[in-house]
């Protein structure tokens, strides 16, 4: 399976696409992962149009297993944060 972009790469493609210098492109993007992360956090789900949903999410406290020593161990309760990709998005990829 091929690698995917790297940072560098994926800002200078941007920048291509935005018809900006790619130290512009950075800030920007950088200033769309910052209102994503502020709109998830505070509301709890944020939809990206032709791309999907991010949906915070709480799970339970639960029993598992120590793969090491298959000793049964407590996990504690935490919040995620899922992405659940639209119809659209996966028939354009798949």
């Amino acid at each position: 399976m091929a690698k995917g972009l790297t940072k560098s790469q994926l800002m200078t493609q941007l920048a291509e696409v935005w018809d900006m210098p790619k130290k512009d492109a950075i800030e920007q993007f950088e200033k769309l992962i910052g209102m994503i992360q502020t709109e998830v956090k505070e509301k709890g789900e944020l939809m990206l149009p032709g791309l999907g949903k991010l949906v915070k999410q709480h799970r339970k406290a639960r029993m598992g297993r120590n793969p090491a020593t298959g000793e049964a161990i407590q996990i504690q309760a935490k919040t995620v944060v899922k992405f659940r990709v639209n119809k659209a998005a996966k028939e354009a990829i798949l």
